[in-house]
């Protein structure tokens, strides 16, 4: 791939698009009638910009995934369940263009038709206008990329306290690790907001173990790779609660061993542990993937179908890394209560 999207214009783009930061307003995606719809198990909510999702613990024969279960567990003084639900809001703007998202890249263009413009207050005032039987305690902001308005999850912060929710529902972020737009333009008490909100978790997902699945994954520049390690070891310093997610879908099969060695040896750069705080999300096809898969050349439709395969080659290499690492004990215990030494 020689068009590798131009990560830091773009995003510039982007936000002057998706945020009015005087009116404190941001374009959220409105699912109802999109393409995304037909994949849901339950009809869009909040007006057609929310709906539901379902988190489950396990996935068909693929490692278990504790996020964000455990941590929403935790935070609200839970019995650890096997699935959660969440009330989800996207952001309608991202920078990459990861090929196996769920979403269709309409909804990722910051296009004012394809969303609505809204304060953190009205979208609270949404969820809590849901019915109070059905009403998941948990709220999951993502996109798109909820970092390309780093002013969300303050917003939604204050606008959450201000309504008692603070320690009562857990608030959930994503991050693709691709911008420093936390320290650009949020100010030193929205920063300290984020650090110190009660019942508040964020992940990080790493596109890929090396630059050639990272940029296969993203249509970003390979040398982005590195950047990702720079913001989460960044973002890991102000003391909140992190987690990583990991894609391993990769277009070659040779090296994977070698290449996922690195990996597990820069997660370890960043904090020895952090391999434990890291979960591998098995990417499947279907609905909106399948609908892109197909508009795409036969050539470029088969390099996808191989890295799904490949991705198991990966988790292999990296569950052995794991156990080479790490003593049985630590690698058995709940993700949140694997120390941080960074935190």
């Amino acid at each position: 791939m020689s068009n590798y999207i131009s990560t830091d214009s773009y995003s510039a783009r982007l936000r002057a698009h998706a945020v009015r930061v005087p009116e404190r307003r941001l374009l959220v995606a409105r699912i109802a009638g999109s393409d995304q719809a037909s994949d849901l198990t339950k009809p869009p909510n909040c007006g057609g910009f929310g709906r539901i999702r379902h988190f489950h613990r396990q996935h068909d024969s693929w490692l278990r995934n504790p996020l964000p279960i455990d941590p929403a567990c935790r935070a609200l003084s839970l019995s650890s369940e096997d699935e959660l639900q969440a009330q989800v809001f996207q952001n309608a703007a991202c920078n990459w263009r990861c090929w196996y998202c769920f979403v269709p890249f309409r909804l990722l263009e910051a296009r004012e038709d394809a969303g609505g413009w809204f304060t953190a207050d009205e979208l609270v005032e949404l969820y809590l206008a849901e019915p109070e039987s059905s009403r998941p305690k948990m709220i999951d902001l993502t996109g798109g990329q909820p970092e390309l308005v780093p002013e969300w999850v303050p917003w939604m912060m204050e606008a959450m306290r201000s309504r008692g929710l603070e320690g009562h529902t857990y608030l959930w972020s994503d991050d693709n690790l691709s911008n420093d737009y936390f320290w650009e333009f949020l100010d030193d008490d929205q920063r300290e907001l984020v650090s110190t909100f009660r019942g508040y978790g964020r992940v990080g997902c790493f596109k890929g173990f090396d630059d050639v699945s990272f940029s296969f994954n993203t249509e970003a520049a390979p040398e982005l790779f590195t950047r990702q390690f720079d913001l989460f070891r960044r973002m890991l310093t102000t003391g909140i609660d992190m987690y990583a997610y990991v894609t391993f879908t990769s277009p070659r099969s040779e090296g994977i061993p070698d290449a996922m060695k690195r990996f597990v040896d820069r997660l370890q750069a960043i904090d020895e542990n952090l391999p434990l705080r890291t979960v591998p999300l098995k990417i499947s096809v279907f609905g909106v993937v399948r609908k892109r898969l197909a508009s795409l050349s036969s050539g470029l439709t088969r390099s996808r179908e191989e890295s799904e395969l490949n991705q198991y080659r990966a988790v292999e290499a990296w569950v052995r890394e794991l156990e080479d690492r790490f003593p049985s004990e630590l690698r058995a215990r709940s993700i949140t209560d694997v120390p941080l030494c960074r935190r």
